[in-house]
């Protein structure tokens, strides 16, 4: 069935609208009433409209399963990607009225960020015309030609008419683009990039441009590097990523057999890995959804996630995370809420087979350390209480829906050829960390953890002179050695690689600094990270990424906290994967690891909510039969009595790496003091063959 067909009742039902509205856009040309300075920011608008119209119908007249792009040459298709990606690249986006700050300049700062605003939902056309989505590119129409009969007139809109506009914009229309994305993940006949994956010609790098998404030449020389790959190489990577899924449900004693589908998260250029894998996972009995980052104000999130492409200018993204600064209030989430109700109520029984996410994730990129725009939109104390309050209610829905009891995921890396000229050689390296010996590091670890099972509390402490990490960890009492356990025994199955043990600490008496001289964490850089703990709560925060020590101190509560006042401290790891460290310090990326990595390469502190969120009742075992007990914390076990205070929907891990270590002692109720790590090197018995990866 041709996709677009999915579409097809929506699209009728609103053929004249859409008609009406694109036939008085594409009359608008370079004529209109608008003056300046506000007449060039609704031609341009009007012209990229113009274009998508074009698009879609273009798309329209394909006939089913003709694969277009294979009658266009590369430099066509390169050209096609850059007339509708080039306003919001880096070399342009200074005069991007995608840019808020540029729309504020040139608009001015009362009008300037809701034009932007606007500018930014009406890009999303892109994704809707290559799919033939008719009714959202007719939302989109018709919020620019809303705006544009304000600035008809010779007086000129009040702010708080645009701001009007734009808050039914989203309102009217967030129950349709909140059922469309969860249809994208959980609806078989919503297989856009699936289809693709699975059917078109992967030897020809020109596949890339059917999905409408932004092409950089990462993802053409990925795709070109992964086809001269032996195919044994390429059915190796999909056995890990699925075995890894698989092997999390047996590990954690949960019954896949249950479940019917998972979401594949991963990166364009993956396809051949992806294909295989999508096989693999349907031999298995799992039916295999894929979705795109959401481009719908009312879906978006602050990260981009789900089948994605390098961004197009991760600046522009930064800007635009809190657009819903513009119109959030209660009302707007109490609506929210309730689609969200009624969407999984309609949904329920797919909801109930699904598994969870398999990820497969890149990395290579520059770090990236944002800049500050000074009109780009942001939440107010009031707004960022109603976002949380709107994490916490959904996350309570979602878990009515799906049993998180018997949900898993797995996730892996790969690095893109951007990462630097050694590039073939860090992917076969990363593809060696990726299937270490996992026998070998259970055996390993099980040392450390016999000696921290018997601790009070771990200490941990900076290298001299470069380091000032110093922290007391404090662990979960057994009563009975005999059979439990405070930490988990991780090697490669749903956390890929292999190499740490983890525990949920007791926030009571977790007290201390934690600082890093550079990290990279969910997308983003921290230069000279520290934060405070008292009691398992952060108390104080603080980076030099900018001058001004409040910007610091917010771009950490916005990207780390999450925007909340503190987080506990819900998870403390001890990394032990020094090949994935050596690798990384023999080809200087240490900065341009991705913390699933990273947080094998010492030790780690996680801020927001434990591992074993939302399946604290679920009892888990190391393969040596003890349960671990160390699955919540004072702050999760509110679930039971104030489950609004329990979860934070957040969890995000703070590494310190070999080098930056003093030590790590295992502290004994008597006062004994058991050393773990040295001067950056193991020192426990049994533990000192991972050493040989430092020779």
């Amino acid at each position: 069935m041709d996709y677009r067909n999915l579409f097809r009742e929506e699209n009728e039902a609103v053929e004249e609208r859409y008609n009406l509205v694109m036939d008085r856009i594409s009359a608008l040309g370079g004529e209109t009433a608008v003056k300046e300075p506000f007449r060039d920011y609704f031609i341009q608008t009007a012209r990229f409209i113009v274009i998508m119209k074009e698009r879609y119908a273009f798309f329209d007249q394909m006939k089913e399963g003709k694969n277009w792009v294979y009658t266009w040459n590369l430099d066509e298709l390169k050209a096609l990607n850059e007339s509708l990606y080039g306003d919001i690249l880096p070399q342009h986006y200074g005069e991007s009225y995608g840019n808020p700050d540029y729309a504020a300049k040139k608009l001015g700062k009362d009008y300037g960020p809701l034009l932007s605003f606007a500018y930014d939902q009406i890009r999303g056309m892109i994704s809707w015309a290559y799919e033939g989505r008719r009714e959202e590119m007719t939302a989109a129409a018709e919020l620019f030609m809303e705006l544009y009969s304000c600035f008809e007139s010779q007086e000129l809109p009040s702010e708080k008419t645009l701001e009007k506009i734009i808050y039914w914009y989203v309102s009217d229309y967030s129950d349709v683009a909140m059922e469309s994305f969860l249809r994208e993940q959980m609806d078989d006949r919503m297989s856009f990039i699936k289809d693709i994956i699975c059917k078109a010609d992967l030897t020809d790098e020109r596949y890339l441009y059917l999905y409408g998404e932004y092409v950089s030449d990462e993802e053409l020389l990925m795709a070109r590097f992964l086809n001269r790959l032996p195919e044994e190489e390429i059915l190796a990577m999909a056995d890990t990523f699925v075995d890894g899924f698989i092997r999390g449900f047996k590990v954690m004693g949960m019954d896949l057999s249950v479940k019917n589908s998972l979401c594949i998260r991963a990166h364009m250029g993956f396809e051949r890995v992806i294909r295989e894998s999508i096989k693999k996972f349907e031999a298995a009995g799992l039916k295999v959804h894929l979705f795109r980052n959401p481009v719908s104000a009312v879906n978006k999130r602050t990260s981009r996630f789900g089948f994605i492409g390098t961004s197009p200018n991760p600046q522009y993204d930064y800007d635009h995370r809190q657009d819903s600064a513009l119109y959030l209030d209660k009302a707007l989430n109490e609506r929210k809420l309730s689609a969200m109700r009624v969407i999984y109520e309609k949904y329920k029984d797919v909801l109930a087979g699904y598994a969870g996410p398999a990820c497969m994730d890149v990395f290579g990129e520059e770090p990236f350390s944002p800049k500050i725009s000074k009109y780009a939109p942001r939440l107010s104390a009031k707004q960022q209480e109603l976002s949380i309050a709107y994490s916490s209610q959904s996350a309570q829905i979602s878990s009515q829906y799906m049993d998180e009891n018997n949900m898993s995921f797995t996730i892996i890396a790969y690095p893109m050829p951007g990462i630097g000229e050694d590039f073939e050689a860090i992917f076969r390296d990363t593809v060696r960390i990726n299937t270490l010996d996992n026998s070998l590091y259970t055996r390993i670890q099980q040392s450390i953890i016999d000696v921290l099972d018997q601790a009070d509390y771990v200490h941990v402490t900076g290298a001299q002179g470069t380091n000032h990490t110093d922290i007391r960890v404090r662990l979960k009492d057994l009563s009975d050695p005999k059979t439990q356990t405070k930490f988990e025994n991780c090697v490669a199955d749903v956390n890929i690689p292999a190499g740490e043990v983890f525990t949920s600490p007791v926030l009571a008496g977790s007290d201390g600094v934690i600082h890093v001289s550079g990290v990279y964490l969910g997308g983003y850089h921290f230069s000279n990270l520290t934060v405070t703990l008292k009691d398992g709560m952060v108390t104080g925060y603080d980076c030099d990424n900018f001058e001004n020590p409040d910007e610091n101190k917010r771009y950490i509560k916005e990207t780390i906290l999450k925007t909340y006042d503190s987080l506990p401290l819900g998870e403390f790891a001890i990394g032990t994967n020094t090949t994935a460290y050596v690798m990384a310090r023999k080809y200087n990326i240490v900065e341009k690891l991705p913390i699933l990595i990273v947080e094998k390469m010492g030790p780690h502190f996680a801020l927001g909510d434990t591992c074993y969120s939302r399946s604290e009742d679920h009892k888990v075992y190391n393969l040596n039969g003890k349960e671990i007990i160390a699955r919540e914390n004072e702050v999760s076990a509110l679930r039971m009595t104030e489950p609004k205070k329990a979860y934070f929907n957040c969890h995000t891990d703070i590494t310190i790496p070999y080098d930056e270590i003093g030590s790590i002692d295992a502290v004994l109720p008597g006062g004994e003091t058991i050393k773990i790590i040295e001067n950056g090197r193991f020192v426990l018995p049994g533990t000192e063959v991972l050493n040989e990866a430092f020779h």
